[in-house]
């Protein structure tokens, strides 16, 4: 299947789920890499008028977790997020957000992603590292 169509697939199935309240949408997936983007508005800040620490970690975890999902490319296993930290090294109140997950370690088992989060200029918003692990499917 190519690219685009996975892109296609996987952003259809985001409907009654956190993706689609938060309105990530997949945009790219390379060779070791995958991008989702996020509007910022004032569904996703807070009280203080900027973009909310947790909708930023949810961002995170989303592309971490599909990234690994697609380069583990097994159908017989889940994945699931077991640990994640996110840095935020600078605020933004209106805009788009981009998550770019690259890959630090992708084992059978265990994968490991950096993920930068980045303003429509490149500029770092946010860094986080998303661990997940396979696990075979009952």
């Amino acid at each position: 299947m190519d690219k685009a169509k996975i892109l296609e697939e996987i952003n259809s199935k985001s409907s009654n789920t956190l993706m689609e309240t938060l309105n990530i949408e997949f945009t790219e997936l390379g060779e070791n890499y995958a991008i989702c983007r996020m509007p910022v508005n004032s569904c996703v800040h807070q009280p203080a008028g900027i973009l909310h620490g947790g909708a930023t970690a949810a961002l995170v975890e989303t592309v971490g977790s599909f990234a690994s999902r697609y380069f583990i490319n097994d159908k017989d296993v889940s994945i699931r997020g077991v640990e994640i930290t996110t840095n935020h090294v600078k605020s933004i109140s209106q805009g788009y957000v981009y998550a770019k997950a690259s890959n630090i370690h992708m084992g059978r088992t265990m994968q490991i992603w950096q993920i930068k989060v980045t303003d429509e200029s490149n500029k770092l918003i946010s860094i986080g590292k998303l661990t997940t692990l396979a696990i075979k499917k009952k």
